[in-house]
């Protein structure tokens, strides 16, 4: 018996010792791979986000003020925020439905709906403006249709925002969609046991369980919402004060030679993104035990 216990605790120890050395490097390797993210971090979002910065105070405090209280500068914060706020409610309620019926269901064409959420991901923003063009432009499929009804939707705020929804909407499904999977069926099934109605389960059970995952993709989405670039720009028209949002604007101005607006514009856009990070941030410290419990349900 002790001869055969020694074998065991020696292979025992020996694969804790295989494991140490693999996940255990020396002090030279972990400085060095460190150095690395730090350089890498700060060449290319560190600095770029201070240069910024930087040069929209350059011309000094006054001409800052002037380029991001002038009108179509005040026109493109209103309608990205406006876009914001059509597109992100939109997506919240296409990704927690189709996470829901990923997650929880089965039924024919589920692989390819699982696949087709990841379509914005891979088709250029470009692409997909163009799409919406090919659609409701007025040379397209249904241009005729809505010009005989005086529906504009190419260059007009539609337009605008069916291309920010299109691009936007794997965010919030994404984050929701593998923790579904992983938690299963057995709440729901023990909630409809006691008695509980389809949408009870859902608001008691369900979306508790997912709400931090909720969270993380609606601030990813609308901090892409408010950024989107390509797609915008193809189905906006660049009309000042009226389909221009935000990064729109500091194109028309970087093209004006207007440097110190343009950078005043797009260091309001980086603000957005770093108020985003911040609130990612304050939510994981401020509810750090409840994230961890989630992910562990």
């Amino acid at each position: 018996m002790s001869d055969l216990s020694l074998p065991l605790g020696l292979d025992f120890i020996g694969a804790n010792d295989r494991a140490r050395s693999v996940t255990t490097e020396r002090r030279r390797v972990r400085i060095a791979l460190i150095a690395i993210a730090v350089i890498f971090l700060s060449l290319f979002i560190l600095l770029p986000l201070i240069s910024v910065f930087i040069e929209a105070f350059r011309a000094g405090l006054n001409t800052y003020w002037v380029a991001i209280t002038e009108p179509d500068a005040l026109a493109a914060v209103r309608l990205t925020l406006l876009v914001a706020a059509i597109a992100v409610p939109a997506n919240v309620i296409f990704g927690i439905a189709a996470s829901w019926a990923i997650a929880k269901f089965e039924f024919p064409g589920k692989s390819f709906l699982n696949t087709l959420i990841d379509l914005p991901f891979s088709v250029s923003p470009v692409i997909s403006g163009l799409v919406f063009v090919l659609l409701f432009g007025l040379q397209g499929y249904f241009g005729h249709w809505l010009r005989d009804h005086d529906i504009q939707i190419i260059f007009a705020v539609p337009g605008i925002v069916l291309a920010t929804i299109f691009v936007t909407f794997p965010f919030v499904a994404r984050e929701l969609v593998p923790l579904m999977q992983e938690q299963g069926t057995q709440d729901e099934e023990a909630a409809l046991s006691l008695g509980a109605s389809g949408f009870q389960t859902f608001w008691r059970i369900t979306l508790p369980n997912v709400k931090w995952a909720l969270l993380y993709g609606v601030i990813l989405c609308n901090a892409r919402a408010m950024g989107e670039f390509g797609a915008v720009s193809v189905v906006s028209g660049h009309i000042r004060g009226k389909t221009n949002t935000m990064p729109l604007h500091v194109e028309v101005l970087y093209n004006d030679y207007n440097s110190a607006a343009a950078f005043a514009v797009a260091s309001l856009l980086a603000l957005l993104a770093l108020v985003t990070l911040a609130v990612k941030i304050a939510l994981e410290w401020r509810y750090a035990d409840q994230i961890a419990g989630s992910n562990r349900h």
